[in-house]
């Protein structure tokens, strides 16, 4: 029999300048929580469990990722939602949530994540966008890195785009999209930025895989790698990180997609 039978879907956003990732760690300020603590102040008791989409790094911010609530009892959820709002801090907020079924699993029901990195060249920024803006010194080839996108396109093996400390027997992933934008970013003084987002699309992601695909196409904008050691490293037995990860800063869970 389930004890806690009431399952909800909701979505959330976060800077995660100001914690260290989303799981719950001791002595250490977290997205899961902070979030944990308001919610057993507006529920009035303990008696409840949250699981994510997908657990972010240190430092990383999300757009619309998700949580699963499982309760003892029903809750309202236009009133729920806005107690959580007004407890959080300002930089969490609850977007939305829905009823689910018990059938739903928020692991399983994924049916793509998409993640976008934000950076900028050239003369340094307003120290105010620094919350999720990464900036990159030197020379970068964004055409060149933008062409070369695309190799990542399709099912590969990621051994050599994931944390070193990441034990898997299956490295292989499936990208979907992956790509590069540009735009514009009004700045604090009422100037405008250029601004660029690595965009990948795919059905799951390793430890760090996309600080570390971002780290290869920067390498490859700055000449120091080529396409084809990038198309090599996909086809690799060896475990060691083809180039180096690009900061926390930078990357955003933009979104979490499921199957219904």
């Amino acid at each position: 029999m389930q004890t806690r039978p009431f399952t909800y879907l909701f979505y959330i956003q976060y800077l995660g300048l100001r914690y260290h990732g989303w799981q719950k760690q001791p002595g250490l300020k977290t997205i899961q929580g902070k979030l944990e603590k308001v919610i057993r102040y507006v529920l009035g008791h303990e008696d409840f469990t949250i699981l994510c989409a997908g657990r972010t790094d240190s430092g990383v911010s999300c757009h619309r990722g998700a949580f699963e609530l499982f309760n003892t009892a029903d809750v309202e959820l236009a009133f729920f939602i806005q107690q959580v709002n007004e407890n959080l801090p300002d930089d969490i907020r609850l977007l939305e949530g829905k009823r689910v079924s018990l059938d739903f699993n928020i692991i399983q029901d994924v049916a793509a994540k998409e993640y976008r990195y934000y950076f900028a060249t050239g003369e340094k920024f307003h120290p105010f966008a620094a919350g999720n803006l990464a900036f990159f010194t030197g020379e970068v080839d964004i055409e060149l890195m933008r062409r070369s996108s695309g190799i990542f396109v399709g099912e590969h093996d990621f051994r050599r785009f994931c944390a070193k400390q990441k034990q898997s027997d299956n490295y292989r992933r499936q990208i979907f999209e992956s790509g590069i934008l540009e735009d514009r970013l009004m700045m604090a003084d009422g100037s405008e930025l250029k601004r660029y987002c690595y965009r990948v699309k795919g059905k799951g992601f390793l430890m760090h895989q996309v600080r570390l695909m971002m780290g290869s196409l920067l390498a490859l904008g700055r000449g120091e790698i080529s396409e084809i050691e990038i198309q090599e490293a996909l086809k690799s037995q060896q475990t060691s990180p083809l180039c180096g990860k690009v900061p926390a800063n930078g990357l955003v869970l933009y979104e979490v997609f499921f199957t219904s």
